[in-house]
């Protein structure tokens, strides 16, 4: 397995998924998205893993003016606008290879295994 883990480390659930990894002694990448976020690519093959853009939004982010650009943005132009305003996207992200995940999701990591 390659895991990569993108999240924030304020985040209950970023934190839960690096617990969870780490209690069954599973290597895993984490990646910081407030220092470091997602590039084209990795936001193009996690939006393909969870089936859209649309996927990725957190409906409960903070920021109300991003979160309202990315629900009222077309599905053509929804990749720009998530790639300007990460902060709105939902964490944790797990991935591993061609798979992904949005939230805690043990359930789905346990068939990774």
């Amino acid at each position: 397995m390659n895991i990569q883990i993108f999240g924030t480390k304020k985040d209950s659930d970023s934190r839960k998924a690096e617990r969870w990894f780490k209690e069954r002694r599973i290597r895993f990448q984490y990646i910081d998205m407030r220092e470091k976020g997602l590039s084209k690519g990795e936001l193009d093959s996690v939006s393909r893993a969870l089936g859209g853009y649309g996927e990725l939004i957190d409906a409960k982010s903070k920021d109300a003016y991003a979160l309202a650009l990315a629900q009222h943005t077309p599905a053509s132009m929804l990749a720009s606008v998530l790639m300007e305003n990460q902060q709105i996207i939902k964490t944790p992200i797990v991935r591993n290879g061609r798979l992904a995940t949005v939230g805690y999701a043990p359930d789905v990591w346990k068939r990774w295994e």
